[in-house]
């Protein structure tokens, strides 16, 4: 469980809260932790990823071989592109999947051609 606000917005007083919180996760097995900033690049990576957050249609049948590329491990996002016949085409869904947590990827290193993208969790 994350509690994101500006850190500017973080006061004493909200100590009380994020302990009580924290003893809630802790209780539920889960992990606690207030994030106050992000790395200057996560926000626009963010923002990246959410711009292929609705239903993508799959016609060239690229996510099916993009899973399988992603799963043997050790790519980059530039070479699971390059592996299929529409490179450009393969970003847009590559993209759509890291937002759909398909795959996944580093968030504390811009996004780029070298960034190392996983195998993610399997949408139901």
């Amino acid at each position: 469980m994350i509690d994101v606000r500006p850190a500017e917005l973080i006061f004493e007083k909200d100590r009380e809260s994020f302990a009580a919180a924290a003893e809630l996760a802790r209780v539920c097995g889960w992990e606690f932790a207030v994030v106050g900033e992000w790395l200057p690049h996560t926000m626009m990576t963010l923002d990246w990823l959410s711009s292929r957050r609705r239903p993508m249609a799959d016609p060239l049948q690229l996510e099916p071989a993009l899973l399988a590329e992603a799963a043997v491990g050790g790519r980059t996002f530039g070479e699971l592109a390059d592996c299929t016949a529409f490179p450009p085409v393969a970003r847009a869904h590559l993209l759509h999947l890291l937002w759909h947590r398909r795959l996944g990827l580093d968030l504390r290193v811009p996004l780029g051609d070298g960034s190392v993208i996983v195998a993610g969790e399997v949408s139901p």
